[in-house]
């Protein structure tokens, strides 16, 4: 069900717009930024509605008479009867990463929860038809990254996302489902028990309508949500033309890193990820390689022992380094005052901070002054 301190009218009309065909990602991005809202855009004439780039006659008539209030009355009311969240863009519960995509959905669909630690997300994608080697490697980073605290991201399907998904719920962590079909109608169908996991561990998520099916076109258009609601997306053993190339082309256009599994040389189910290492994105030997790569957060997220993190790399701290680094601030802080705040002995203390210099996450300045790295 929405939120409490959303509109019940805005929603209405953002469902309403989702429910009519011909309407995608791209079309409803240049008719929200032509007409300034979703419901100038009801309002708007046909001649009005075919200014824009891409509509027609045709799909202007069906978007002032396409899909009523009264479908988006229905929507919405089977949501609230089977406990689906709808979350509104430009509301504090929709994910603040996905916000800053250009094409990002005017509603989720979410079963399950998000929270806000998700903040911390790194997408795990690859091939459907992936060898053993593919899965371990993806269930293995998918423990690990979750047992450092990051959620894991990916889109249910057959293969190498539900070994990310499988291998985080093991390990006991947080894990999103994207799927390119409406909650109503998981795919492939006999991952209905992995996504009632994934519910119980994080959520299900969509863009589409409840009832919509999976269709080819809608695979591609998903996996730009899957790249927007990470830091940085993972392809595990991916051919040359694998949908996971996709999700690397969104993350690149996002901004996102990017980081691909190095597979045998004359392994055709590594193609792909040998071209974007080539190409120049980080070559994956463990969880390491991914949170040392990432770069600092647009905001701190709360750590699970305590205080905040400021990147991700700090997650792969141990217990006392992340003490220590919790004494030291964005702002100048000498180093008796960090000693005095200290829990363990100076020689100790002075140890561990030598560590976190190493790991560029604190930095010396002239006087006996120390700051947290925020690159």
């Amino acid at each position: 069900m929405p939120p409490p301190d959303v509109d019940n009218t805005e929603l209405l009309d953002a469902l309403r717009l989702n429910l009519v065909s011909g309407v995608g990602p791209r079309l409803r991005h240049l008719l929200r930024n032509r007409f300034g809202s979703i419901a100038a855009i009801f309002r708007a004439s046909a001649a009005e509605l075919q200014s824009v780039p891409g509509v027609g006659p045709k799909l202007a008539e069906a978007i002032r008479n396409g899909a009523g209030p009264s479908a988006a009355e229905r929507e919405l009311q089977r949501c609230r009867a089977q406990g689906f969240e709808l979350i509104l863009r430009e509301t504090p519960q929709y994910p603040a990463a996905l916000e800053d995509v250009n094409d990002a959905p005017d509603v989720l669909y979410c079963r399950g929860r998000l929270e806000s630690r998700d903040a911390v997300a790194v997408a795990i994608v690859g091939s459907r038809h992936c060898t053993l080697y593919g899965r371990q490697q993806a269930e293995k980073l998918a423990a690990g990254l979750s047992q450092a605290g990051v959620t894991i991201v990916s889109g249910l399907a057959r293969g190498i996302d539900s070994a990310a998904h499988r291998g985080a719920l093991q390990a006991g962590g947080r894990t999103l489902a994207v799927m390119a079909s409406g909650l109503a109608m998981v795919y492939p169908p006999e991952h209905a028990d992995l996504a009632e996991e994934v519910v119980g561990s994080g959520a299900v998520l969509t863009e589409l309508a409840l009832d919509q099916p999976p269709v080819p076109g809608l695979f591609p258009q998903r996996n730009r949500i899957i790249s927007g609601l990470a830091l940085g997306v993972v392809i595990v053993e991916a051919a040359r033309g694998s949908g996971a190339l996709h999700t690397a082309r969104h993350a690149m256009e996002q901004g996102r890193e990017v980081f691909a599994v190095p597979g045998r040389i004359d392994s055709p189910a590594s193609d792909a990820c040998h071209d974007l290492i080539r190409d120049g994105a980080t070559l994956v030997r463990g969880v390491d390689d991914i949170l040392t790569e990432l770069g600092p957060l647009t905001q701190p997220v709360a750590a699970a022992p305590g205080g905040e993190i400021h990147v991700p790399r700090e997650l792969s701290l141990s217990d006392q380094e992340r003490d220590i680094l919790g004494l030291v601030t964005l702002d100048p802080k000498h180093l008796d005052e960090i000693l005095r705040g200290s829990s363990i002995e100076p020689s100790r203390t002075l140890s561990t901070i030598t560590v976190l210099e190493m790991k560029r996450l604190i930095q010396r300045l002239p006087g006996g002054y120390l700051v947290r790295r925020m690159s």
